[in-house]
């Protein structure tokens, strides 16, 4: 069912949504929970002051709770119920092996110490349409909704409290639309966003939902784009390689890398925390990390460095 609602009902609708509302300059996204929010508070208030009785606010909060899950799951939650990459694209799964693993090492830290560039990032208009340009070319097996033209996507308007736990973006499903984080620098923009518009093409999977910013950005014709997806991939190798590798063989991996993209790398990290509210952030990862295993994600948020597995099990010309 997931894959039969991921590739035919989902085009249609998300297309639809996303029509809807592409003309409005803000989040619908946002404005819809915090509706949602104001009425679940707002509903007892409201019944105490007209004294409708306990069980008509229980029976108004839970048809509320009902229509936001329902609508959360027939406008995109579905897709966390579609075959996983590897049954999709018929590619096998490769298990760990110390050889092919430090093969694959060698290769991206030399093509990303190739891509290392400080020329100037296009403007988000030409990355956002050579994007969609790539997107449009994945092979269909893969099954990724098409792009769409009127698909932009939105700065969150709650800036603060997302940069507080460290969300960089995240995919609306009540609107279809994607969202980012307004502090984003240039060097994380494009792959954030080509992170962010794989799940509005009906990608659940964080890990391939990295896979595809990954995959996209190094097919940039800018350099800038390109370097871009070879640095967003990099915490994603580092952590593999971290629970993978002697320590030895890791400060190796680390010595071979440039001085100056570790350097940017710190200076990411810095970035993002000197932004970060540990109370809140603590929360906000208790909350994901149960939502995603509640979603057909059963490794939660460790999801997102899975991406490498899918990277190593593929074949030369795959994708033709």
């Amino acid at each position: 069912m997931g894959e039969l609602y991921a590739r035919h009902l989902y085009p249609v609708l998300s297309a639809f949504l996303s029509a809807l509302v592409s003309w409005i300059p803000f989040s619908m996204e946002e404005w819809f929970f915090a509706g949602a929010c104001v009425l679940l508070v707002g509903i007892p208030l409201w019944s105490w002051k007209k004294k409708k009785g306990w069980k008509w606010t229980l029976r108004a909060e839970a048809e509320l709770l009902v229509g936001v899950y329902l609508w959360f799951y027939v406008g995109w939650g579905i897709n966390y119920f579609r075959k996983d990459f590897f049954t999709r694209s018929s590619l096998e799964y490769v298990a760990y092996q110390d050889s092919t693993f430090h093969h694959f090492l060698a290769d991206y830290t030399r093509r990303l110490n190739q891509a290392y560039t400080q020329s100037p990032f296009p403007s988000h208009e030409v990355i956002e349409k050579e994007a969609k340009q790539l997107f449009a070319q994945v092979p269909s097996r893969f099954g990724l909704s098409s792009p769409k033209a009127y698909q932009h996507p939105k700065q969150v308007m709650f800036n603060t409290l997302y940069s507080g736990v460290g969300v960089l973006g995240y995919m609306g499903p009540f609107f279809a639309e994607s969202q980012l984080n307004r502090e984003l620098p240039s060097l994380q923009w494009p792959f954030t966003y080509a992170h962010e518009y794989s799940h509005l093409l009906g990608i659940s999977s964080e890990a391939e939902a990295n896979f595809w910013a990954y995959q996209i950005c190094i097919r940039s014709v800018s350099p800038a784009v390109r370097y871009s997806g070879y640095f967003g991939l990099l915490p994603y190798v580092l952590s593999n390689a971290a629970a993978l590798l002697e320590e030895a063989d890791y400060r190796q991996l680390l010595s071979s890398i440039r001085p100056e993209i570790l350097q940017t790398l710190r200076e990411k990290q810095a970035y993002w925390q000197a932004r970060y509210n540990p109370v809140v952030g603590r929360v906000q990862e208790l909350m994901y990390e149960y939502y995603l295993k509640g979603n057909q994600i059963p490794s939660g948020q460790k999801n997102y460095a899975e991406v490498v597995a899918m990277i190593l099990s593929l074949p030369d010309e795959w994708w033709s």
